[in-house]
């Protein structure tokens, strides 16, 4: 039984490790922990386009925001 376990673990590690290396091919900007929360939202039944379009506009908000903070700088 452990060592089920353990190799699913593995399988597990190899295939964020392979989607990582594709977000990174692809430029997604997203990291391990993101990527993972993202897996995560689609295995539980969250539109993949819908989550993307999101992330999408959580960054348009996030460099408004950081636009006026560059300019004082």
């Amino acid at each position: 039984m452990a060592s089920a376990a353990s190799a699913n673990l593995n399988a597990v590690r190899e295939t964020m490790d392979v989607l990582l290396e594709i977000s990174r091919l692809l430029n997604t900007g997203l990291d391990m922990e993101s990527l993972s929360i993202c897996v995560r939202l689609c295995e539980q039944g969250i539109n993949p386009e819908a989550l993307s379009a999101v992330i999408k506009e959580l960054r348009k908000a996030s460099e408004t925001l950081k636009a006026p903070e560059n300019c004082t700088n």
